[in-house]
């Protein structure tokens, strides 16, 4: 099967390319790039004059693990959606479960240091679903130290995770704030022999909690100096917040000197996790210049009115999700800070996206477009699209080949060690894989609000998946479910 994308602007970020040219895809393969190629009887041939073809977008930090979920970021043009910050354990079960159920696009996922540790230190048995998982954040038997046959139990359970195809380790450090820093040093001597990264949700900063036993982002510089394992800096916007300026700059001296560190942002001012995480109580919000009222329940709307109800809330439902606004995107100082971590060298783009719930407590529907009454957080929706109107279009901070560098070229850059299979994406050469994204220049727009957060982004007009239309024409396809398992492989 041949498909002929005739006349658009191409970029290829892995070459620097960015000329109008035609795109042949066979089979699911992107096989000849060039002015005028020929046709053949049979081929399917779409003009794309006057939009941008590029490689789709790779999102290193998803827990959509839905079809509905990854709906909303194939209208967002990602192509690949991987859950590396926290992972899911057991890992076969994470991939034979996406198999069975069928997934529109590309995903993977990494061995759960949260869910190992959760096994050993507190007997929570995993099952691989991300409702669990944020049910277990609030439980504080888990968020201890280890003692030295603790350590040594979970670290083989995450061993044995990269051995079955994990992507590398997620590490929830700022769900477990107080625990010994060897145990990080540990994890990160195994990441290197096993030439996996791992992916942070950094400990708290020190202009946050004075009595952390470690900086947060100084962490990640020390053990990647100490260890030589690639370490990636999960949404460095919304764990520095305030402090971004001294975070960045911490986090280049560490490349400069030559650690493996790389760095994630998203375009939001406000985040999202499950309500019982130990940053979120208020001792915490304190400390980081927040109140209660900094907090919104994700599916009914709620904001929180005071400690009370933020301690009651906590106790009864700690996974219930919700929302935590840590910089005002309508304060122009605010939103210099969200743009400066996006704008930071070689940051990639990453969504930190979270499934669709509904009032009948259920996150999945395969109905399009989505039922009424569906809540997320906007950056499910909208997170690539938003990057590329706040810097592209607005700002002009990036070209259209540095926003697919940092969208599709380095983020699969990060996963080359450990997963072969990724050295084929994030380009749009002859031989990489045909996944593809082709987006309108002057009307690509999130749509996505806090409190309208299903809608989808606008201006992205075709989306191939192993070559296979997932978006045509602006409208979603129903029917498609090419998306493949990315595995690691060990060494």
């Amino acid at each position: 099967m041949r498909t002929l994308l005739r006349g658009g602007r191409v970029i290829d970020p892995a070459t620097g390319f960015d000329g109008t040219a035609d795109v042949l895809v066979t089979d699911g393969v992107v096989t000849a790039v060039g002015e005028g190629l020929p046709s053949e009887a049979g081929d399917t041939e779409i003009d794309v004059s006057g939009l941008v073809v590029g490689p789709g977008f790779i999102d290193l930090h998803s827990h959509v693990h839905t079809i509905a979920g990854q709906r909303l970021q194939a209208m967002d043009g990602v192509t690949t959606a991987l859950d590396l910050e926290a992972g899911l354990m057991p890992i076969e079960r994470a991939y034979a479960d996406a198999a069975a159920a069928g997934r529109p696009l590309h995903y993977g996922f990494s061995a759960s240091w949260g869910s190992a540790r959760a096994q050993v230190l507190a007997g929570i048995e995993p099952d691989a679903n991300i409702d669990s998982a944020l049910a277990v954040l609030g439980n504080l038997s888990w968020q201890r130290s280890s003692s030295p046959k603790e350590l040594a139990a979970w670290l083989s359970l995450v061993e044995g995770e990269l051995a079955a195809g994990a992507l590398g380790v997620g590490v929830l450090l700022g769900y477990a704030p107080l625990t010994d820093p060897a145990e990080f040093m540990a994890l990160a001597r195994l990441a290197k022999e096993a030439g996996a990264p791992t992916y942070t949700h950094v400990r708290e900063l020190v202009e946050v909690d004075p009595a952390t036993p470690v900086d947060g982002s100084e962490e990640i510089a020390i053990v990647a100096a100490e260890t030589g394992a690639a370490m990636h800096h999960c949404h460095v916007n919304s764990t520095s917040g305030h402090q971004i300026d001294r975070v960045l700059a911490a986090l280049e001296a560490s490349r400069s000197a030559g650690s493996r560190v790389t760095v994630e942002a998203y375009p939001y001012g406000a985040g999202s996790t499950g309500i019982g995480a130990a940053f979120l109580s208020p001792e915490r919000l304190k400390m980081k210049g927040l109140s209660p009222s900094s907090v919104i329940m994700l599916e009914t709307g709620e904001r929180i009115a005071d400690e009370g109800r933020l301690l009651q809330v906590r106790a009864e439902e700690p996974g219930a999700p919700c929302i935590l606004e840590f910089l005002d995107e309508g304060n122009p100082r605010d939103l210099a800070l969200l743009r400066q971590a996006l704008a930071f060298p070689d940051a990639i783009v990453a969504s930190d996206a979270l499934p669709v719930y509904w009032n009948d407590g259920t996150s999945e529907s395969t109905e399009w477009p989505l039922p009424p009454g569906g809540a997320t957080h906007p950056r499910t929706a909208g997170t690539y699209a938003k990057t590329l109107r706040l810097m592209v279009r607005e700002s002009k901070s990036w070209t259209w080949l540095e926003a697919f560098r940092r969208c599709s070229y380095l983020p699969a850059r990060v996963l080359d060690e450990v997963a072969p299979g990724a050295r084929t994406k994030g380009r749009l050469g002859v031989g990489a894989d045909a996944d593809i994204v082709v987006l309108d220049p002057d009307t690509i727009t999130d749509a996505a609000t806090y409190f309208d957060s299903t809608r989808p982004s606008v201006g992205v007009r075709h989306l191939f998946v192993s070559g296979v239309p997932v978006v045509t024409d602006g409208n979603l396809r129903t029917d498609a479910f090419p998306g493949k398992p990315l595995r690691g492989e060990p060494r």
